[in-house]
């Protein structure tokens, strides 16, 4: 059975767990200096919270976890249909986490992640691929839907982003 999944990027980690633990009535299942994760059965959601990943405050994103990797095809292969550029991160550590995942936004920018967590890893890992998805997407708006294009297009917007350009 999937389960809902929820990003929040927060300034103060030590608060927001505080918060989260009193309204879901449980510690995080997963707690680091930088990271805290509640894998709750009542609702069924993966919450978790993360401090310098690049994000302002807030929802980072929102997505689908897989409890297998029939379900993550099954997941991938809708998000295929969207019509909506995908980007594809195969044997990913994010978030503690060795994942298969792929990002998505919506018509209106919400990003979105599904994945299949095969074990934890040690450290966080990568960061900003929310941030990558979203400039894929603003990239692909204007212009064709060809996956080379969108690439080269979104690699602009990052440079010029960085570079100050």
């Amino acid at each position: 059975m999937k389960r809902f999944h929820v990003n929040v990027t927060v300034d103060d980690l030590d608060q927001s767990v505080r918060f989260y633990s009193t309204l879901f009535a449980a510690e995080p299942t997963v707690l680091k200096p930088d990271y805290a994760k509640w894998m709750l059965d009542d609702p069924r959601v993966n919450f978790s919270l993360s401090t310098g990943s690049g994000n302002a405050p807030g929802i980072s994103h929102l997505g689908i976890q897989a409890e297998d990797e029939g379900e993550l095809a099954e997941v991938f292969d809708r998000l295929a249909q969207a019509e909506r550029p995908i980007l594809e991160e195969k044997g990913t550590t994010c978030c503690y986490a060795h994942s298969d995942k792929q990002w998505v936004t919506d018509p209106q920018g919400v990003v979105w992640e599904t994945f299949y967590t095969y074990r934890e890893a040690t450290v966080y890992g990568m960061h900003g691929a929310s941030t990558r998805v979203r400039e894929i997407s603003a990239a692909s708006a204007c212009c064709s839907c060809d996956p080379e294009d969108i690439e080269q297009r979104a690699q602009k917007i990052e440079a010029s982003a960085c570079c100050g350009e």
